[in-house]
């Protein structure tokens, strides 16, 4: 039983966090599966196309998880969703464009997203781990925008 209330207790006091967390794990999934159907559709030469698909893709899922389930931001009022959205949006693109360099710079220029292989069945591209791997930055940033600028608390006088 004691050990029950300290996972409450921890859980309340790190919800926001870990409600961020699972959240951004299915957002990321949305985004690589997207990333992953589009190769498959247009090919790997298409790897800042596909990556622009699954970033929308991302985004949709992001913007309502975020706003409803972890930074607890009920109101849909034009006014204050419509400035939600577009803070949101514009975040989003400031760390989209710095996946799409990290993505040229890996890819094209140092020529890192080569080869493959498979696991469960699946194959896993140089450019998938390449992709994943700037995802975490990409995740930190989000979270940072989201929290502090775009569904920050109002305080109460």
């Amino acid at each position: 039983m004691r050990m029950m209330k300290k996972v409450k207790e921890l859980f309340a006091k790190y919800k926001e966090f870990v409600l961020y967390a699972i959240f951004g794990v299915l957002t990321t999934l949305a985004n690589l599966f997207a990333f992953l159907i589009c190769t498959k559709l247009f090919g790997e030469g298409l790897y800042l196309f596909n990556n622009a698909v699954a970033w929308f893709a991302g985004v949709v899922v992001a913007f309502v998880t975020n706003k409803l389930y972890v930074f607890n931001s009920k109101s849909w009022k034009p006014n204050v969703a419509v400035k939600e959205f577009l803070e949101f949006v514009a975040a989003r693109l400031f760390s989209f464009g710095f996946e799409e360099v990290g993505l040229v710079l890996f890819i094209s220029i140092l020529h890192l997203g080569n080869g493959s292989f498979t696991l469960f069945g699946f194959t896993i591209t140089g450019q998938l781990i390449i992709k994943l791997i700037l995802s975490v930055f990409v995740v930190i940033f989000n979270y940072f925008f989201s929290k502090f600028f775009i569904f920050k608390k109002k305080e109460k006088k």
